[in-house]
Formats: C-alpha cells, structure tokens, sequence
C-alpha cells in the first residue's frame, strides 16, 4: 500500500540520515608526548607550579565543531619546577602522598566529557567529569581549538576529591599554612 511505501522511504531516509551524522563525527587523537599540562597551586605564603603529563586523548568532532572528549593522566609524572633539589623532591613526594594525590593507589586521572557548547569560532564550553584521587566531579572551562592545537586553563576545587592538607574546608586555625583549594591546569594539547 502507499502508506507502507511512505513508511518504509521515511525509514529508509532515517537510517541513511544517522549512517552520514555517524560518519560525519571524527576522532582526532592527541599527541600526548607533545602536550603539556602545567599545573600551579597558592598558598597564602607563597605558591608553587609545575608539570604533568597526559597518558592518552582524543576529541571527538563534527567538522569544526567539537562534540566530545577524554583525557587520562599519569600522575606519577608530576613534577616541581619552582625550586630544585632536596625541597623539590621533598615537595613532589609530598604530592604523590596521600596527604595529596595518593599516587600509589591512583595512579591516573581522567577527564570524559558530558557536555559542550559552541561559543564562537573554535572556542567551546566543555563541562566533563573529572575523576581525580578516585572521586568524580564535574567541571567547566573553556577550550579554544586552532590549527595544531587546543589550549585550556582549568580550575579544580581539590576539597571536592577529598584532597585536605592544609585545607581549610576541613581544619581551623591554620595560619599562613593555609594551602588554597583551588588549582590551576594550564593545557596545551598536540592535534
């Protein structure tokens, strides 16, 4: 019947429309071995910066337009670049502790996307869910693409992965030893 016909070409039309809109989206993986994440945390004394570096990734786009994302870090390749020798190193165990970063039981963290919203050219909101220390959270930043590359600065609350020394969300009267909650990741990743 012509209803049938109708229904099978709308069907038809459906499915060829999802196989173009699958083939359409993209996997760009990144170069990790040439991207860089730089990371800075301030206490009231002072601050201290340095580097860390990504395990994988990959973007997911449609043409220009960004529609995924994800990340894995290797956190045993923190490092210190503020001061050298014996108090870089005291600093960086000191960070892979579990005062800190427990490294020793998470080893890695990661970053998926769940969001992302186009805000001009190349430029897009992303909000993904970190999971850090082995607890996930969501964050939102922004993430500009240009040719070869895509830059970042994000801000994670290190009281969310239950990430307390020096924190005072969770200890009184510390003084000027009072480590701030946020830190900052500078990201520039390779395409």
């Amino acid at each position: 019947t012509k209803m049938k016909k109708t229904i099978a070409t709308l069907l038809l039309a459906t499915a060829a429309f999802f196989s173009i809109q699958n083939l359409s989206a993209q996997e760009t993986t990144i170069n990790a071995a040439e991207s860089s994440i730089h990371w800075l945390g301030k206490k009231v004394t002072g601050q201290h910066e340095g580097n860390i570096s990504l395990v994988s990734g990959k973007l997911e786009m449609e043409g220009e337009v960004l529609r995924g994302g994800s990340f894995t870090v290797d956190m045993n390749s923190m490092t210190v670049t503020d001061i050298e020798g014996e108090y870089a190193e005291k600093l960086k165990g000191h960070l892979k502790s579990d005062d800190f970063f427990g490294v020793a039981t998470h080893p890695e963290a990661t970053l998926i996307f769940t969001s992302v919203e186009a805000k001009g050219t190349g430029l897009f909101t992303v909000t993904g869910d970190f999971t850090i220390k082995g607890k996930t959270n969501p964050a939102t930043f922004d993430l500009q693409i240009s040719v070869g590359e895509a830059t970042a600065k994000v801000i994670i609350d290190r009281s969310l992965y239950d990430i307390r020394y020096g924190s005072t969300s969770f200890f009184d009267n510390l003084g000027d030893k009072v480590i701030y909650n946020d830190f900052e990741l500078d990201v520039t990743l390779k395409l």
